[in-house]
């Protein structure tokens, strides 16, 4: 067993744009747990050779989500001590890291949107992006989604929204006269309703003046914005999925047609579709606000131009007018007031 293979695997992938957080779920969702707990210590070995202090943040935090922590010898090799925590025997391994590079291997390239391991340099950190307050709005919002008392829920939402306002005007004020920089995100999403779901994440990035392409045979959504931009997109992407399935869920109760698959599908589209009507339909409350606009835009297709030369139009069908219906109608209820609060900066 030649676990060097491994790491040089797993060193190829980041070379090929992939990041931690993207090796975690493209392995959790098309091989067993072996193997996601093998690559995430080949992961950990692969990153644990470089000081954090050369390392972009979003790069650390990712290695935090996936629970990568160095937990074997480092003196002695990888895989045997791997087999032994496993309780599995040295053949076993062996077709697991068989089957991992193999896997690996066939993973396309995809664009470099953070710097290699041991290249960072300085804080990455946006200037104006105060991670206390979007911390905040993200508790309230997972508080919001959870209760089950409508009042409560508002009034959560609007503290959420009151904060992210505010942080956002002072944001704009900042950016005035500074050079644009756009980034890029992936929004990992469900299989399940896979391109409906990604059609309400492109109608949220739309309205924030970022933009989105769908990985659908991969299961992420690549997205290019500014950085509180893409913040904001994220964080409202994630509450109204939560709120759309509810709605779906509550929608079925009474069984039938409105349990079926292109019930569904057509609801989740049709929810989209509404949702990307009412935030567009938000004015820039100031225009002072104009000229910082337009040249983040672009920025964002300066940035979408070098990373994505060949794309086309991800096209969905819509086979039950009852569930159209029923997503509009859920649409128009959704929460969207955090999204609203960008509108006036970015």
């Amino acid at each position: 067993m030649d676990e060097n293979l491994l790491g040089e695997a797993v060193e190829a992938l980041w070379r090929g744009g992939w990041l931690p957080y993207d090796v975690h779920q493209v392995v959790s969702r098309n091989l067993t747990e072996s193997e996601v707990s093998l690559v995430v210590d080949a992961i950990t070995a692969s990153c644990a050779r470089h000081h954090p202090s050369t390392m972009h943040p979003r790069w650390l935090q990712q290695l935090t989500e996936i629970g990568a922590e160095v937990w074997w010898d480092r003196s002695r090799p990888l895989l045997p001590q791997w087999a032994v925590r496993h309780i599995e025997t040295p053949e076993y391994t062996a077709r697991t890291l068989a089957r991992l590079l193999k896997f690996l291997g066939s993973l396309g390239v995809l664009p470099r949107i953070l710097p290699l391991p041991g290249t960072a340099t300085g804080s990455a950190v946006p200037l104006g992006v105060d991670q206390k307050v979007l911390n905040r709005v993200r508790g309230l919002l997972a508080k919001a989604e959870s209760t089950q008392f409508p009042e409560e829920a508002e009034a959560l939402s609007a503290k959420a929204q009151e904060l992210m306002n505010r942080h956002a005007l002072e944001r704009a004020m900042l950016d005035a006269g500074a050079p644009q920089v756009a980034t890029s995100r992936r929004m990992w999403l469900e299989k399940s309703y896979f391109k409906a779901k990604a059609q309400l994440v492109g109608a949220v990035a739309d309205a924030h003046r970022s933009r989105a392409v769908v990985y659908g045979n991969v299961g992420f959504v690549a997205l290019v914005g500014e950085d509180l931009d893409l913040e904001i997109t994220e964080l409202l992407s994630t509450s109204l999925l939560v709120q759309a399935t509810r709605a779906m869920v509550q929608a079925g109760a009474g069984g039938g047609e409105a349990r079926s698959r292109g019930f569904r599908q057509s609801f989740l589209i049709s929810y989209a579709h509404r949702i990307g009507e009412r935030l567009t339909a938000a004015p820039v409350s100031d225009e002072r606000l104009l000229p910082v606009l337009v040249e983040r835009k672009q920025a964002v297709d300066e940035l979408y131009d070098q990373m994505f030369t060949r794309t086309k139009t991800m096209r969905v069908s819509v086979g039950s007018a009852a569930g159209w219906h029923a997503g509009r109608t859920a649409a128009d209820l959704a929460d969207i007031e955090v999204g609203r609060s960008s509108v006036t900066s970015g």
